[in-house]
């Protein structure tokens, strides 16, 4: 599709959705003019000028709040209501935050991006503590996350109440962010005291599935004892069953790459001529199950100067994941795999602006059907205390200790893969849609007969039966203790000590020596019985004419009857040894058994003060923070077949100073400056220091070796923010920020000898291992020099309350951000040579937009979001020679909308709908500085509605 057509798709869906609201606007009976609201009694709510508002405008006029009484560059988001945020996710309703952007997996925001920086330059706490949740995407989604981001699909959002966004450093804000410090709190009986209730419930429908998936949450408080003792507990409960269909080609090569094409002289220039590697359709079924809930309880003895509080917050996500994909193999694999070497080229066309094969006719080729089937399972836990206690009214004193535990386990993952060898007139061609290529197989796929399961004694490609289970554990331990004393009216002293555990661990298990090979079918078994038929693909997908929208797919639960590969046994048959093996005598599986062990402690002082110069107000803080790393992992090595342990520690020290500075030089103007130096740590997958080194006689000789002793990323970061609060519930503002990072990490890879390598770690590669003079491409994380890193945000937030009658209760709430970077991506480990692009994950343009109707009784906006394309890797694999390979993924525009309608003081009924343009999630793969843009994933999951109905006690 055109961007020209892609725009007009856009643009009349918001018409539309815009006409609907402006309907619905006038529709709605006019004496909603009059009703009666009253402004929710959250800490966060305050009245401007008198107007009290309920709903979305009581959101973001609590989020204007808590914006405009900090020192510090900070955006929130608050609940409309008690367990009603107004997102149905998370990570969704951040990206309305100006320098916020999400990725998603199956159509749901994951995880986030603040001013260019992934999560991984991102921290995130809940209530309070630092924690971390993992979950398992698909392969092109990042698949599991073994790293520091967060994912926030793990959470439903009526669990919370408040989310807010530091985007600068102080010296009592701990240490860890590049980008941003993200603060999830869920909801305490003491926010609103005395007896609250409310329950919620959804049905919503996906268009592509055709699924409908109920959706429900409850919350209950009271305060007893004249309020001196409290108690909450909210619980939310989610299904969702979806559908992803598309083209993929697991990235483009070069032709020359796996031997070459058997009569590859044809092609002008080979090695700059690429190919998709694995073009495929696939269709992906996905479906899940969120439990989640809160218990709060609180006490102020006697209503004293003492507060004790406990929070515990569990969720668990359990989901299933089948992939089922129709795909060409030869063009990826070598000649000893039966691969390129042996495919003839019968005609082609090539783009000569890129150099992209997008046409070919090919003979000799190899498909493949492949069904795979996953099992996730995420599990969180967190439970924290909190003491704050008043020695006087100048002392004041608060202490934390608290755990979050985040277990995933991906405990079944099993893939068949079915085979018809040397097909002729096989082609593909990209001409008229370079997302959805016109594929002919060669034959016909819908016939199971034309199928075969090839055994272990059979022609290359053999049929495979991959089965593996990998499980990750990360447990953040936190204690923290903080004074505070006035010493004066104006001028307040803090100090406070901490320290935090955080424990990551992996292990993985997977058939012996990675043999993927499947047992060849007993005799008389066939292929229909074994198989089942996929139909109905390519819905609202818009295929070339022709294109099979059924294929036959392995049937898993069949394959288990005939070969019980569940048995973890070895069934004694050539192929069937299932047995699921991980450091007692499987290489394959050693480099994902890992544990690394962080402990920081971390002191500091601040001075935070509130005065007047001259008339003018005047208010900041300024502080340090000292903070040492200690870091202990734990991997093993593969010497000889047997798993050796190799262990290495590290410890470094960073000072951290900060400034925030806020003046307001006319009434409702404030302007903030900031400056700090802030640090990151390194990725905790690349301090594990284990060594591999390929087999004797590989076709490529590769060696890697991890690095224990990396430093954290470090930057030094300025911001300047002007802030105009020009009318009630408004906001016009203006942000530039500066980060100048000056320690990067990446993997880096150059040639070395094997002497060099013995050089480099003798234990690792020890003398005489290998021939001296054997080359070798070694990898190994390094720190590397970083770059700048700048840009700017705009926001306009206003209801149009000056506008007469119904029109009065219209508002709309806009940002802009553009962010530019200069990384030097190294080439060789030296830095010998470099090449400079923007920060993975940076999206240099980004907006979001928002329009409401709200009068306290009838509630409808509309809202987009638009994220520009980024970088997901560089260098990206699959790259020709002497050029920069990249992995990125294309612009988006998300539209939602929704409306409530109350129909009386305690009960209104909803309707919700997402991603209503259904937005495709394409993912592109070229080379830096060259204008390449293949298409690597052309996926897409459907538009969502949800309706509903919620009670408030």
């Amino acid at each position: 599709m055109t961007q020209r057509h892609k725009f007009a798709r856009h643009a009349l869906v918001a018409t539309a959705s815009l006409g609907a609201l402006a309907l619905a606007m006038m529709a709605h009976d006019a004496a909603a003019q009059t009703a009666e609201v009253a402004a929710p009694q959250t800490d966060d709510a305050a009245e401007v000028d008198d107007i009290v508002v309920t709903g979305f405008r009581a959101s973001l006029q609590n989020s204007l709040n808590i914006k405009r009484r900090e020192a510090g560059v900070v955006d929130a988001i608050s609940a409309e209501d008690i367990a009603d945020f107004p997102d149905t996710n998370l990570a969704e309703s951040i990206q309305r935050i100006p320098g916020v952007s999400i990725d998603r997996d199956a159509g749901e925001g994951r995880s986030i991006t603040v001013r260019g920086l992934s999560s991984e330059f991102t921290r995130t706490r809940i209530n309070g503590i630092e924690a971390q949740a993992s979950t398992g995407a698909t392969d092109s989604s990042g698949g599991v996350n073994r790293g520091r981001g967060f994912d926030f699909n793990v959470f439903a959002s009526e669990l919370f109440n408040n989310i807010t966004v530091r985007k600068t450093a102080s010296a009592e804000t701990e240490e860890g962010s590049l980008g941003a410090t993200v603060d999830l709190r869920t909801s305490r009986p003491f926010d609103k005291v005395g007896f609250q209730g409310a329950l919620s419930g959804q049905y919503g429908y996906n268009d592509l599935s055709q699924d409908w998936s109920p959706r429900f949450a409850g919350l209950i408080s009271n305060t007893w004892a004249d309020d001196q003792i409290g108690a909450l507990f909210s619980i939310a409960y989610s299904e969702r069953d979806s559908l992803e269909e598309g083209f993929s080609s697991v990235r483009w090569g070069p032709a020359s790459a796996d031997g070459g094409f058997q009569n590859g002289a044809v092609l002008p220039n080979a090695a700059r001529t690429y190919h998709p590697r694995i073009p495929r359709y696939g269709s992906l079924e996905h479906s899940q199950e969120r439990l989640g809930a809160t218990l709060s309880v609180q006490a102020r003895p006697g209503n004293g100067p003492t507060l004790f509080t406990m929070d515990m917050l569990y969720s668990k996500l359990d989901s299933t994941r089948s992939e089922n994909f129709l795909q060409a193999w030869s063009l990826s694999r070598g000649a000893d795999q039966g691969g390129k070497p042996q495919v003839d080229i019968m005609s082609f066309e090539i783009d000569p602006d890129t150099g992209e094969m997008i046409y070919a006719q090919l003979d000799d080729m190899d498909i493949r059907s492949e069904q795979r089937f996953d099992e996730l399972q995420t599990e969180f836990k967190q439970m924290t205390f909190g003491v704050e206690h008043e020695f006087s009214d100048r002392l004041r004193f608060n202490g934390l200790i608290g755990r979050a535990e985040s277990s995933f386990a991906n405990p079944v993952q099993v893939s068949a893969i079915i085979d018809r060898q040397n097909v002729d007139g096989y082609s593909y061609d990209f001409r008229q849609n370079r997302n959805l290529p016109a594929i002919n197989w060669g034959f016909n796929v819908a016939d199971p007969t034309q199928w075969s399961v090839v055994g272990p004694t059979g022609a290359q490609p053999r049929s495979e039966l991959r089965i593996s289970s990998n499980f990750q554990e990360n447990v953040y331990t936190t204690g923290e203790a903080n004074f505070a004393f006035d010493l004066s009216d104006w001028l307040t002293l803090k100090a406070g000590v901490s320290r935090k555990e955080y424990e990551s661990s992996s292990r993985a298990f997977a058939r012996p020596n990675n043999a993927n090979g499947s047992p060849a079918l007993p005799a008389g078994t066939s292929m229909a019985s074994v198989t089942n038929l996929l139909s109905g693909f390519g819905r609202n997908l818009d295929l070339p004419s022709g294109a099979a929208t059924s294929w036959v797919r392995p049937d898993l639960a069949a394959l288990q009857t005939v070969w019980n590969y569940n048995c973890n046994c070895d069934t004694g048959v050539a192929g069937g040894d299932f047995r699921l093996i991980g450091l007692n005598g499987n290489p394959s599986t050693y480099g994902n058994w890992r544990d690394v062990t962080e402990t920081d402690t971390g002191a500091y002082v601040q001075a935070d003060w509130d005065t007047e110069i001259m008339g003018v107000p005047f208010r900041g803080n300024i502080g340090v923070r000292q903070v040492k790393t200690e870091v202990d992992a734990l991997g093993y090595s593969n010497v000889g077949g047997v798993a050796t342990p190799v262990r290495g520690e590290n410890e470094y020290d960073d000072t951290l100073p900060s400034l925030n500075v806020s003046i307001e030089p006319m009434k409702d103007l404030i302007v903030r400056v900031g400056a700090a130096k802030v640090m990151a740590r390194p990725p905790v997958t690349s301090l594990v220091p284990v060594f591999t080194l390929s087999a004797a006689g590989a076709a490529t000789n590769t060696a890697s070796l991890g690095n224990v002793e990396l430093e954290p990323y470090r930057a030094t970061t300025y911001d300047l923010s002007v802030e105009y609060y020009f009318a009630p519930e408004a906001l016009l503002s203006f942000a530039y920020f500066y980060k100048d990072i000056s320690t990067y990490v990446q993997t880096t890879t150059e040639p070395l000898s094997y002497s060099q390598l013995t050089a480099l770690n003798p234990v690792a590669f020890p003398a005489g291992g290998r021939p001296a003079g054997d080359i070798y491409q070694f990898s190994t994380p390094t720190n590397t020099p970083g770059g700048p890193l700048k840009g700017f945000e705009i926001s306009y937030q206003q209801t149009f309350s000056f506008l007469p009658s119904l029109l009065s209760n219209i508002g709309t709430q806009l940002n802009y951000t553009h962010v530019e970077s200069e990384i030097q991506y190294c080439v060789t480990a030296t830095c010998a040579a470099f090449v400079t692009a923007d920060l993975v994950n940076l999206s240099p343009n980004a907006w979001n937009a928002t329009l409401y109707y709200d009068d306290g009784k009838f509630n409808a906006r509309v809202s987009a979001a638009y994220r520009d394309t980024y970088f997901q890797s560089v260098p990206g694999s699959n790259g020709a020679t002497g050029l920069i390979p990249y992995q990125g993924k294309t612009e988006t525009t998300t539209i939602d909308a929704s409306a409530s309608y109350n129909l009386t003081d305690n009960l209104s009924v909803s309707v919700e709908g997402l991603n209503l343009t259904d937005e495709a999630n394409r993912q592109n793969h070229g080379d830096i500085g060259l204008p390449r843009d293949s298409t690597y994933v052309y996926h897409h999951t459907g538009r969502q509605v949800y309706i509903g109905a919620r009670y408030r006690f």
